[in-house]
């Protein structure tokens, strides 16, 4: 059964066609920069790469070239679009209503477009995706995936906010956790390479132009750094992360902002972006390098606060097993890794710099022989997850 995983974010999309259950990879594809005239669109099959620079200034036009692709005779994977028996959609915010994956209908649709505003960077592209595919793929089914699902494990002492207790029963406002299926994929990844009684305790860490991080027992997430919406936590691509309330207030009674002017800022203007004027790390490594000293700051900034959950996530954890570094940053930025491992050698937290400049695609540890915590690099597969739990579904 093949399987076409759309996975939208932020400001890329990501694509797989996978055979189930065999969990064959048909092809591989990758949308960059999805806003600009510069656009990466990069396609892979059989180990042939396939690359192109074009205009793509938003997600519809990046789905119809992609569609447009699969059926290519030369590069494409598939006959007719009949070929495809179901579409699995990454949706970041399932809110309350949506604790597992399910089948789309228009009620699905219209509760992915009510939670619009918890995920104003997220959910209006998933729902794109589902939409365009819906038309496309007119025989596939639908499915959409949560990002939420994964943290419904998440006990009440961690979830709730210290708010008058009929904000959560009456309106469900709480911490949801979010990029749950890349913190369910590697950290069962590595439980699989460490064996279950040395993976009892995992940090897992999220890196890319979003980020979160999860402290996982026994399997279970136990705690999520993204709360309500995917905004806080950890300092992200564009998002400013955890922030004291009152410069909310400041910000809109002292200047005289609105409340779409302070979303704004917060959700599209702060980051990285808002410390360097850049949004890609690459670029920022580089800067740095050449001793740019906002770069520099804003690498410094991200390192502690990364450091600081990992504090309070062994804390919560009652002991610490490994910490698995996942997602474009985690698994590919070395000066990343190496800030948010450093001075944690009470933890038992040990990096081997040296091993930490090795790439690979495949797990790998990083840690000095005398760390007493494993620190891996495992590659994420949302894909995967996203086709296996598609087919189980369906099944």
């Amino acid at each position: 059964m093949n399987i076409l995983v759309l996975n939208a974010g932020s400001s890329s999309l990501k694509y797989q066609v996978i055979e189930m259950p065999s969990q064959h990879v048909k092809c591989v594809g990758l949308v960059e920069r999805i806003g600009m005239e510069d656009a990466i669109f990069n396609h892979e099959i059989d180990d042939e790469k396939h690359q192109e620079i074009l205009p793509i200034l938003n997600h519809e036009i990046g789905l119809q070239k992609i569609a447009k692709t699969l059926l290519d005779k030369k590069i494409g994977v598939l006959n007719t679009v009949d070929e495809i028996k179901a579409v699995g959609h990454r949706v970041v915010h399932g809110g309350s209503k949506f604790s597992k994956t399910v089948i789309v209908t228009k009620e699905v649709k219209d509760n992915i477009r009510d939670l619009f505003d918890l995920a104003p960077l997220h959910n209006p592209a998933n729902l794109t995706g589902i939409e365009i595919a819906e038309t496309i793929f007119t025989s596939a089914k639908q499915i959409a995936i949560f990002d939420t699902s994964f943290h419904q494990t998440m006990p009440q002492e961690a979830y709730q906010y210290a708010i008058p207790n009929k904000y959560l029963s009456k309106h469900k406002i709480r911490a949801y956790g979010f990029h749950g299926t890349s913190h369910k994929y590697v950290s069962e990844k590595a439980t699989e390479y460490l064996g279950e009684e040395k993976s009892k305790n995992i940090i897992t860490i999220h890196l890319g132009n979003g980020c979160s991080m999860s402290a996982i027992k026994n399997g279970k997430s136990i705690e999520n750094s993204l709360g309500f919406g995917p905004m806080n936590g950890l300092i992200m691509g564009t998002r400013s992360g955890d922030i004291d309330q009152s410069v909310i207030f400041f910000l809109m009674k002292k200047l005289n902002k609105t409340v779409v002017e302070v979303n704004t800022l917060l959700q599209k203007e702060s980051g990285m972006l808002g410390l360097t004027g850049f949004s890609d790390l690459r670029e920022i490594s580089e800067k740095a390098e050449q001793e740019n000293e906002d770069c520099q700051n804003a690498l410094n900034l991200a390192g502690y606060r990364i450091r600081k959950y990992i504090g309070s996530y062994a804390a919560i954890l009652n002991g610490l097993d490994a910490i698995v570094f996942t997602a474009g940053i985690g698994e590919n930025s070395t000066i990343m890794r190496s800030l948010a491992c450093e001075n944690l050698e009470f933890l038992g937290i040990d990096l081997d710099e040296a091993k930490n400049k090795i790439r690979s695609k495949e797990i790998r540890e990083i840690q000095k022989s005398t760390s007493k915590v494993k620190i891996l690099v495992i590659p994420t597969n949302e894909e995967i997850e996203i086709a296996k739990q598609s087919y189980q579904l369906i099944k």
